[in-house]
C-alpha cells in the first residue's frame, strides 16, 4: 500500500543562497513522500526507504532498530515514539515525523543530544561504594532489587523528557530521564551515595519542577512508571531532610 509520509526538513545555519539551491531550506519546513509499505513496516523501514530510494540527503539517527539503543526516537504522528517500533497499520496510511520537541536540531530528524546527556551525567549515575571489594559480586535480596527494577529499563532515547512541558518551559530542568537514572542508584541497597544524589536533585531545577503531568509516562518505549520514580526520589528528599 501507499503511504504519505510527511517529514519536518531543517538544516539550521545554511546561508540563503545555499538553501535556495538545494532541498531543504534555512527553516523547518514540511516535505511530503509517497512510500510503498506493508501494514507491519515500522517508521524506520519508511525512512530508510525514502533515504535510499528518494532523497539521500535525509538525515536521522538509528542503530540497532529493535528498540534497544533508543537512538531513533522522534515526534511520529505528534507523539514521542521509537521509529523501529512502531508499525505503519498503527498510525494509519497518513504519518508524519519530526524530531524530539524542545531539542537543538541539527539536522533534520536529528537533534543535540549533548544538554540531554550532561543531565544525565550531573546524577551521578554509577554505583557509588567505598567498601573494599568482595571475592564475589555484591549481593542484593530480590525484595531490594524489585525497588529499582523499573527504572534499570531506561535506554535514554530522551522520549520522555522532550515530552515534558516543564522541560520546554525550563530547559535548565534536569528532566525525567536524569531522574529514572538517578532513582535507579538512589534505591539500591549496594550504593552509598544516595544522600548526595538527593542533594544534587533538590535543587531548583531537581525534581520539584515535575508537574505530574504524565507526558513521560506516555511517551516512554519501556512502559517505566517514571512519575512514578520521580514521586518517589521526592519522598526520599524530603525523608532526608526530615
Amino acid at each position: 500500500m501507499k503511504v504519505e509520509l510527511r517529514i519536518l526538513r531543517y538544516e539550521p545555519g545554511e546561508p540563503a543562497a545555499e538553501a535556495a539551491a538545494s532541498t531543504s531550506v534555512a527553516k523547518p519546513h514540511w516535505v511530503q513522500y509517497e512510500v510503498e509499505s506493508e501494514p507491519m513496516d515500522r517508521v524506520l523501514d519508511l525512512l530508510i526507504k525514502v533515504k535510499a530510494e528518494q532523497d539521500g540527503s535525509l538525515s536521522f539517527r538509528r542503530s540497532c532498530g529493535h528498540g534497544i539503543c533508543g537512538s531513533d526516537a522522534m515526534l511520529i504522528n505528534n507523539r514521542n515514539r521509537l521509529a523501529c517500533r512502531i508499525r505503519v497499520d498503527q498510525l494509519g496510511k497518513k504519518i508524519s515525523v519530526a524530531p524530539l520537541p524542545g531539542l537543538p536540531v541539527v539536522k533534520d530528524l536529528i537533534v543535540d543530544m549533548n544538554g540531554f546527556f550532561g543531565k544525565y551525567r550531573s546524577v551521578k549515575p554509577f554505583l557509588i561504594n567505598d567498601q573494599p571489594e568482595p571475592e564475589r559480586e555484591r549481593r542484593q535480596s530480590q525484595e531490594d532489587r524489585a525497588k529499582f527494577d523499573d527504572t534499570t529499563k531506561c535506554i535514554l532515547c530522551a522520549a520522555c523528557t522532550s515530552a515534558c512541558p516543564s522541560f520546554w518551559a525550563r530547559p535548565e530542568y534536569v528532566g525525567p530521564a536524569a531522574i529514572v537514572q538517578a532513582h535507579r542508584f538512589i534505591f539500591d541497597s549496594r550504593d552509598e551515595g544516595a544522600s548526595e544524589r538527593l542533594e544534587i536533585l533538590a535543587d531548583e531545577d531537581g525534581v520539584w519542577r515535575c508537574r505530574t503531568i504524565f507526558n513521560c509516562v506516555d511517551a516512554c518505549p519501556r512502559g517505566i512508571n517514571i512519575t512514578r520514580a520521580i514521586l518517589e526520589v521526592s519522598s526520599a528528599i524530603v525523608g532526608q531532610r526530615g
